[in-house]
């Protein structure tokens, strides 16, 4: 089993148990992958089994808020605990719910009205008060697990400096206390008057009960310390978490067979390395070709073209011409001249280009020459009418007569008057050309051997390419010379008024239900009477 984690959640780091306060909000993910391969061999193959699970896990922090929980929409209190002040919520020492102008700025309606005079400590240990009000709140539906924050407003009407008021809030998480926090909203002698206070306590891990307590003293008995309009918010931090998991199992079956030939190996791995699986609807998978996105357009006319210089390529030989040129300086010497009639017949057919060859002038003392016909070439000379030997000097000691080895009778050398031999201008002789005319049944064979050619080109990827496959069809169209297949083709007419404007009625159909029944009762009698005629 082998198990990738590609990356950490850092959720418990940001966030951990104990965490004082609220956590920064953020969203990590934790991708754990587990393959667990298995392999059986039944005896004519291998069947692996790969089993890959993917467990994604992603916890996202937030900070989440209960809103305010002494409001007359809460559900934590009751209508006599609410925070704005109708009701007494109860506490140590005396206290009033004044109205009108003893509220001062804080309105004409109800307001809570700090009397005592009295220097004690309170129930949730504040010393110097003479008067409190007190409440607990269930905070447990809320579930807080993770930490947070208290936070509190409140708006005060001080009329006499020599008072003092505070705002006290305890937490739990059940009987454990998690933070207990006072506030001195204004302290004696300090001529605040009207003013709103905010401020916030935070915790640790679970919270479950709140104990708000607001206090003071009332030290001239005038008007004492009023306030109104308390709210209270719980801030605390959630981190959910989210796990999704996949598992994707592949069997892959490998047969073993001794008897496959090298060939037929070859064959399939041909076939997978030039054609891709693709998933049918039916949960099938089918083997299409590799598109390798070739936009070239295949026609007739190229094809055949494709064939043409295949054939020409290998029927043509340019070679290159070649000169035989001897500069030999002016020289006097006796030499005797020959001159030999030769008849040349050559009726020898030349399928490679013909070579040009020079003939420099004659050299001293040149060596007899053995003309003979080749095989293969057939020389045409084009400058005299009556062709000459072509001699190959060489210098030799002395001078000997020229041959001609032929069927026709030679000729004696005559003796001439001896002359100077001088260098001559050379001579060109050209050859031409003459082709080989070819029977049906050749040009055929020539077709068919650059059609090999051509699809050998495509090579063992290209030939599933679909413009190749198409190329190959029309190399077997152009072979067996189909090509009038595709000539005087005509694109089809529609039928003049076949098409007709006229809408067919869909509302209702006018059938004649007379006939209709009628040819339905008929037909049936006649089945009737054709299954009893094999009973009679």
């Amino acid at each position: 089993m082998l198990s990738l984690c590609c990356s950490l959640s850092k959720a418990d780091e940001v966030c951990p148990t104990g965490t004082v306060g609220l956590c920064d909000p953020d969203v990590f993910t934790t991708i754990v992958e587990t393959v667990e391969e298995t392999s059986h061999n039944d005896g004519q193959g291998t069947l692996t089994t790969t089993v890959t699970t993917v467990t994604t896990t992603v916890d996202t922090v937030t900070n989440e808020d209960s809103g305010d929980i002494l409001s007359s929409d809460s559900t934590y209190v009751s209508s006599t605990k609410q925070g704005d002040m109708d009701s007494d919520w109860g506490g140590q020492g005396p206290a009033s719910m004044s109205t009108g102008s003893t509220c001062g700025d804080l309105g004409t309606d109800k307001c809570a009205q700090i009397t005592g005079s009295g220097n004690s400590t309170s129930t949730m240990g504040v010393s110097g008060m003479g008067t409190t009000f007190i409440q607990t709140i269930d905070v447990q539906n809320l579930n807080i697990e993770k930490g947070g924050k208290t936070t509190y407003s409140i708006k005060v009407d001080k009329q006499d400096s020599s008072d003092s008021i505070y705002m006290h809030i305890t937490g739990k998480d059940g009987s454990t206390v998690k933070f207990a926090g006072t506030d001195v909203l204004s302290a004696a002698g300090v001529d605040s008057g009207y003013a709103q206070y905010t401020g916030g306590f935070d915790f640790s891990d679970g919270l479950t009960t709140l104990i708000v307590e607001v206090g003071g003293r009332d030290i001239n008995l005038a008007i004492g310390p009023v306030f109104d309009d308390v709210t209270i918010n719980v801030l605390y931090n959630v981190v959910s978490r989210i796990v999704m998991q996949s598992i994707t199992t592949v069997e892959q079956y490998v047969y073993t067979n001794g008897d496959a030939t090298q060939e037929e190996l070859d064959i399939v791995e041909d076939i997978f390395d030039n054609n891709m699986p693709v998933e049918q609807p039916d949960g099938g998978f089918d083997l299409e070709p590799i598109d390798d996105g070739g936009t070239d357009e295949t026609s007739y006319e190229s094809v055949e073209l494709e064939l043409d210089l295949e054939i020409d390529f290998e029927m043509d030989f340019d070679m290159p011409e070649m000169e035989m040129d001897f500069d030999m300086p002016n020289m006097e010497m006796e030499v005797p001249v020959t001159v030999v009639d030769v008849e040349m017949e050559m009726d020898i057919e030349v399928e490679a280009p013909v070579e040009k060859i020079e003939v420099a002038s004659a050299e001293p003392e040149p060596e007899p020459v053995e003309v003979t016909p080749e095989p293969e070439p057939e020389p045409e000379p084009q400058t005299d009418p009556e062709p000459e030997p072509e001699p190959e000097p060489e210098p030799e000691p002395e001078p000997e007569p020229v041959e001609e080895v032929k069927e026709e009778p030679k000729e004696e050398v005559k003796e001439e008057p001896k002359e100077e031999v001088k260098e001559e201008p050379k001579k060109e002789i050209k050859v031409a050309k003459k082709k080989k005319v070819k029977t049906e049944k050749q040009k055929k064979a020539d077709k068919q051997k650059a059609g090999s050619k051509i699809v050998k080109k495509m090579g063992d990827k290209g030939r599933y390419d679909s413009t190749n496959q198409l190329k190959t069809l029309i190399v077997m169209n152009v072979i067996g010379s189909s090509k009038s297949f595709f000539e005087n083709q005509q694109q089809l007419r529609d039928t003049p008024g076949f098409f007709s404007d006229i809408v067919v009625p869909d509302g209702k159909l006018s059938d004649n239900n007379m006939a209709a029944y009628l040819m339905v009762v008929g037909s049936s009698q006649k089945m009737n009477s054709l299954i009893e005629l094999q009973y009679e």
